[in-house]
């Protein structure tokens, strides 16, 4: 019984791989670039390589991931509820753990649907920090990319180029 399990598993994998479609390749791109630029704002606040961090206020040397973008929103209409959260340690955490995890998620291909909520979340956090907008009344990149967030999740975008096709995974749905 395992046996023929196994073996139609197998078929069932070649099958779907053998169904890719060009569009698959691109949501798979699109995941994976988007997971990287949640990891490198997580590596680069960490460790202060210089790019949006300075090595002097990298997270690792005591700086506040959150305090930068959170302060400079005082005037904004928004500002004072965010700015208040700026450099609390529990933000901090929040902040690097989220940018951790939603990155892993994307680039990895696991957990899509998580990683697309939490993600969206962050992103929408954001957006609402800089209210109100300065070149668009309401659209900016923060909602773009929380769009394609659900939209990876809903393409089931972990199942091309990622692990998404993991045995595990697909026993597992909050996996996908």
């Amino acid at each position: 019984m395992t046996a023929t399990v196994s073996k139609h598993a197998a078929q069932t994998y070649v099958a779907e791989e053998r169904a890719r479609r060009p569009v698959d390749y691109v949501w798979a791109a699109a995941r994976i670039s988007i997971g990287w630029v949640f990891l490198w704002a997580f590596l680069d606040k960490t460790f202060g390589w210089g790019f949006a961090t300075p090595a002097a206020k990298a997270w690792i040397n005591g700086g506040s991931p959150t305090t930068g973008f959170l302060k400079g929103t005082g005037e904004n209409a928004l500002g004072g509820f965010f700015s208040a959260l700026a450099g609390q340690v529990w933000v901090d955490w929040l902040f690097m753990l989220g940018l951790l995890g939603v990155g892993t998620a994307l680039v990895l291909g696991v957990g899509l649907r998580i990683a697309a909520v939490a993600g969206s979340l962050m992103l929408v956090l954001m957006w609402a920090a800089e209210l109100p907008l300065t070149t668009n009344p309401f659209m900016d990149d923060h909602i773009i990319y929380s769009i394609v967030l659900v939209g990876l999740a809903l393409a089931n975008a972990g199942a091309t180029l990622g692990l998404g096709n993991l045995p595990i995974v697909r026993r597992n749905a909050w996996l996908r």
